[in-house]
C-alpha cells in the first residue's frame, strides 16, 4: 500500500514519542513492501510560537490531503493564562472539527507484565479488555453560547451542552459495529436522570440498538459507570459516551492499564474516496513538558496508536497485530521506562519495539 500519513509532534514530549512511533511505522513498511510518504505539520504551542496561531490553515490543508494524521502532544505551561483561542488546546478541537472525526476510540487492555504497576488488585485488573468509543465534535466542547461575561459579583460563565439526533446515530454505530467483532456488548453512558441532552441520548442510543439485535446493550449513569470501572472493569466491552464524560471516563483508564502513557487512541471520521478512512490518531496522555528532552517518556501509547492507525484507516490487521505482539513482548522484557519501573529510555524503548518486529 501507498501510506499518506500527516505527522504533528506537538509539544512536550510529543516529538520524542512520535520519533519512536515513526520509527516503528518504518520498520513495518520495511517488512510489508509499503511505500511510506511522511508530511510534517505544526499544531499545538510549537505551532503559536511559529505562526501565531495554535492551527495554521496550512496544518488544516495537509490533514485533509493525507491518509491519515499522528500526532504527538499539545500544551504547555507558559499559554494557561491566555485566552481560549491562543491555547494550544484549541488547535486540537480544531483539528478535530476541520478533519470531521467524530467517534474516538480508545482501547483499554490490561498486559500480565503490567498487573503490578496498576493500583487496583491485579485479580480486579487481570483480563481488561474494553475500547471506550467517545463522541468527539458535538457536546459542550463545542456548543454555544459560550464565553464569560460581566464584571465582580455579575461575572458568569456559559458552556452549553448540545446534541443532534444525526451526531448521536453515527457515533452509536461505530459503537454497534466495533462490538459486533468483539464480544459484542455494548454499555451507554448518559446522565439521563438529570439532563435532557442524555435523555435524548439514551433514546436514540436504544433506538440505534435495535438495528443491532445480535448486540447486547445496556446503561449506565456517568458517576457509576465511574465506580464499576476501579470495581469490575472485566465486565466492559464497548463503552459509548458523549464528548466531557468519555473524556474523564478514558483518561480513568489509565488506572486500569498501570500507566497512562499506555493508551493509544483513534479518531475516526468519514471514508475517502481512496476508501481509507479518515483518522487522527494520538497517545491519550499530554505534553508532560516537565520531562521533555529527558527520554523519560513512554512511547508504547503512541506506537500503539501506530497500530490503531494501520487497523482502522488502512485495514492492515495483520500489522497493527504485529505491532501489539512487539509491544507485549517488550513489556513482557521488561525494557520499558520509568512510569513502569523501568530504565530504558523513550529511544531504548522504541528499538526493543523494532527488534521485537
Amino acid at each position: 500500500m501507498n501510506l499518506n500519513i500527516l505527522v504533528l509532534p506537538g509539544d512536550g514530549i510529543g516529538p520524542e514519542v512520535i520519533q519512536e512511533a515513526v520509527r516503528v511505522l518504518r520498520k513495518v513498511a520495511e517488512k510489508g513492501k509499503h511505500a511510506v510518504k511522511l508530511t510534517e505539520g505544526l499544531l499545538g504551542g510549537v505551532a503559536i510560537h511559529k505562526t501565531g496561531v495554535p492551527l495554521p490553515p496550512q496544518t488544516a490543508e495537509l490533514a485533509a490531503a493525507a491518509d491519515a494524521t499522528l500526532l504527538g502532544a499539545v500544551g504547555l505551561p507558559e499559554f494557561d493564562d491566555a485566552p481560549p483561542e491562543k491555547r494550544p488546546e484549541r488547535g486540537l478541537l480544531g483539528i478535530r472539527k476541520a478533519m470531521g472525526v467524530y467517534a474516538n476510540l480508545r482501547p483499554v487492555r490490561t498486559y500480565k507484565a503490567l498487573l503490578d504497576s496498576s493500583p487496583l488488585k491485579n485479580h480486579l485488573v487481570d483480563g481488561t479488555d474494553m475500547i471506550i468509543v467517545r463522541e468527539l465534535t458535538g457536546g459542550i466542547y463545542y456548543g454555544t453560547p459560550r464565553g464569560i461575561s460581566g464584571e465582580g459579583q455579575s461575572e458568569r460563565a456559559v458552556n452549553t451542552m448540545v446534541y443532534t439526533r444525526p451526531e448521536i446515530e453515527r457515533v452509536a454505530r461505530m459503537a454497534f459495529s466495533l462490538a459486533r467483532g468483539r464480544r459484542k456488548s455494548v454499555t451507554s453512558v448518559d446522565k439521563s436522570n438529570v439532563l435532557e441532552n442524555s435523555q435524548l441520548w439514551r433514546r436514540v442510543v436504544m433506538e440505534v440498538g435495535r438495528e443491532y439485535p445480535d448486540v447486547a446493550l445496556d446503561h449506565l449513569l456517568v458517576d457509576n459507570c465511574a465506580m464499576q470501572l476501579v470495581l469490575n472493569p472485566k465486565r466492559f466491552d464497548v463503552v459509548l459516551t458523549e464528548n466531557l464524560f468519555g473524556d474523564i471516563l478514558s483518561d480513568e483508564g489509565a488506572v486500569l492499564a498501570g500507566s497512562i502513557g499506555m493508551l493509544p487512541s483513534a479518531s475516526i471520521g468519514e471514508r475517502k474516496a481512496s476508501g481509507v478512512w479518515t483518522g487522527l490518531y494520538e497517545p491519550v496522555h499530554g505534553s508532560a513538558p516537565d520531562i521533555a528532552g529527558q527520554g523519560k517518556a513512554n512511547p508504547l501509547g503512541a506506537i500503539g496508536s501506530v497500530a490503531a492507525m494501520l487497523e482502522y484507516s488502512f485495514g492492515m490487521k495483520e500489522e497493527a497485530e504485529a505491532v501489539n505482539r512487539a509491544i507485549e513482548a517488550v513489556l513482557t522484557s521488561g525494557r520499558v521506562t520509568s512510569d513502569l519501573k523501568g530504565t530504558a529510555t523513550t529511544e531504548q524503548v522504541g528499538e526493543a519495539i523494532c527488534r521485537a518486529l
